[in-house]
């Protein structure tokens, strides 16, 4: 099994990107999602994070708002440390059984792990090797206001939060260039997958 960290910056597409390597028959774990579950009502989680911040940030259903979460964290470390210190041991400890689950059924799987902040968090020796989508910090800027909606300064708020884009790329061992069409980007995604079935398979002869 080849166990790959997938991440990029915020509005880079790495989602799209991550979608091409499922159809080319990479297995994906999402970060986000996993946080997603482990936060559900009544979970330990979620007890967890109402107990600390007050039920002022549930939504219908008792669900967390992300909305009103993030506007608490924003701008606000210590915040945001707390509510990683009840998240993330939770996110690793579903992420390992899935990757085991994985690696039982198939052994020679590639694995796709699609973790936001990778390098944020400094999470780079979880994985055999790292992948980066990028495009310009410009082009994320007019993407985050097509697509959030988002003023010129909410926008550029939200990068500020991220490493810069161009600090992640020495840290990572692949990078893909996502400034052009679905095509282009798809033509590189299936070049950097013929890569990683070579890389799983010396891996596998040894």
């Amino acid at each position: 099994m080849l166990n790959v960290g997938l991440t990029g910056g915020i509005a880079c597409g790495k989602s799209t990107v991550a979608e091409i390597f499922v159809r080319l028959g990479c297995y994906l774990i999402d970060f986000d999602k996993i946080a997603h579950e482990v936060q559900e009502p009544g979970s330990p989680a979620w007890q967890e994070i109402v107990d600390h911040f007050g039920r002022g940030i549930l939504g219908p259903g008792e669900k967390i708002d992300r909305n009103k979460i993030a506007a608490i964290v924003f701008n606000h470390p210590e915040k945001l440390k707390a509510l990683n210190a009840i998240v993330h041991p939770r996110v690793y400890q579903e992420w390992h059984v899935r990757l085991e689950k994985i690696k039982a059924s198939e052994p020679q799987a590639i694995v796709l792990s699609d973790v936001p902040l990778l390098f944020e968090g400094r999470m780079q020796s979880l994985f055999e090797l790292t992948i980066l989508v990028r495009i310009p910090a410009l082009e994320q800027i007019n993407r985050l206001k097509a697509r959030n909606s988002f003023t010129q300064e909410e926008a550029e708020a939200r990068l500020k939060c991220q490493m810069p884009i161009n600090d992640k790329i020495p840290l990572a061992d692949i990078v893909i260039d996502n400034q052009g069409t679905v095509e282009e980007t798809a033509k590189k995604v299936e070049e950097v997958w013929q890569e990683l079935r070579r890389r799983e398979k010396l891996k596998s002869n040894r």
